[in-house]
Parts: C-alpha cells; structure tokens; sequence
C-alpha cells in the first residue's frame, strides 16, 4: 500500500508548527495526534502507533504544539507542557485546519492524546463537537481538562497501564465527570493494560493498546478502505 506522506506547516492559533500528515489510498478518517511531556512530531512511541493507524488505512497528523523557541525554553523548565490551555488552543485550531485543507476536509476526524497531550485532545473535542468525532488517550491525564470533561461529546478511550497505579486513579476520576455520554453514546471506556507501567515500554504492552486504538478509531471514524464497499 502507497501511502501520502509530506511534511506541513499547520496553521494554529497565530503560530506556524510543522508536522507530518500521512495519508492511506481511499481514507476516510485522519487522527491528529496531541503530544505531552515535552514530546515532538518525531515521538518514537507516537509514531509507531501512527504507523500502524495507517497500515489500517487511517490517516494521521503528528505535529509540534510548541514552537520551536517554546520547545527549547519548556527541556530547561518544563513550564510549557503543563499549559494545558495553551496545548488545547494550539489543537483545536489544527482540527479547524484538517478541516479546512483541502486533501482533508472530507475526512472525520480524531484525537489521540497522550499524557498532559490527553487532556488537551478531551478540551479541544469539548470546544469542537461537530468536528470530533472519537478520542483516544494513552497514558493520559484527562483530569486536567477539567471543567471541559462534561461538555465531551465524542465517544472516548482511556488506555491506561495496570501498574500506572496513580494514573489508573486520576482516570477513573475523569471517567466519572464524563458519564453523560453513556446517555448519548458510547463511553467513556477505560481499558487497563495489564502488566504496562507509564510509558508502555513492555514487551507487548504498545501493541496492545494500538490494536485497542485502531479498533476504537474504525468504529467511530469509519470503516478501514479494506472494508469499504
């Protein structure tokens, strides 16, 4: 399978960040990815999952939310990637991109989200209903999305590992604040991945929450092309 891949410069709330979009033959659907904890576009964990999102004919968009100034400052102090809100414009403006450009208007449209990334990928959904169409959260923090959490509409999965035991707490707080979307859809949904701490980084344990993602994203985005008729 041939894929699009090229780098773009989204437009984000006033400011130029760089990412890669790839783009599967015939997709339907495109997951913008929010990176936490300092990541990049070039996240070696994030980029395995898009990678195998687009073997599964989903598109993907893994861009920086911090400028490249902004980046340099937040390795010494690290005050950047708690600025959810700042995260979450930056985000919510790429969704109004994807929906703009051209080669991706069509397309429905999901949040991957990891760490501090979670939580801005739950406020941009919550400020973007009509655009946003799933959520996925790896290893997230959705409780600092805050007031945000009620007003979620898309249907959303917290992937959480089995020793993360913190995380695991915080997750099932979120979880609660969002239950009015079981009186008008699915979820929230979380799935603990047994044997997995934080970062995932046991054998076995990332490609189990890929496979747990791609089927949440086919479900709410749209078949695979594979499936299409």
């Amino acid at each position: 399978m041939t894929v699009d891949k090229r780098e773009v410069v989204v437009d984000a709330a006033g400011e130029r960040l760089e990412g890669f979009l790839t783009l599967p033959p015939h997709t339907r659907s495109l997951v913008l990815f929010a990176h936490g904890s300092g990541s990049s576009r070039f996240s070696p964990r994030n980029n395995a999952v898009a990678a195998e999102l687009n073997d599964a004919g989903i598109g993907t968009l893994l861009f920086d939310l911090l400028t490249a100034a902004e980046h340099r400052v937040d390795e010494v102090t690290r005050e950047y990637r708690f600025d959810i809100e700042r995260l979450a414009r930056r985000l919510a403006a790429a969704v109004d991109w994807a929906a703009d450009y051209p080669d991706t208007a069509a397309l429905n449209l999901g949040l991957f989200g990891s760490s501090t990334g979670a939580a801005a990928a739950l406020i941009a959904a919550a400020a973007r209903p009509q655009c946003v169409k799933a959520v996925v959260s790896r290893g997230g923090r959705p409780d600092l999305a805050g007031a945000a959490l009620p007003l979620v509409q898309a249907p959303t999965l917290l992937l959480v590992g089995g020793e993360d035991i913190q995380v695991i707490e915080l997750n099932r707080q979120a979880a609660a604040q969002m239950e009015h979307l079981q009186r008008t859809g699915p979820g929230p949904q979380l799935e603990i991945v047994p044997g997995a701490t934080h970062l995932f980084e046991e054998p076995g344990t990332l490609a189990q929450v890929v496979r747990l993602a791609i089927d949440w994203f086919q479900e709410y985005l749209g078949d695979a092309p594979s499936q299409a008729v």
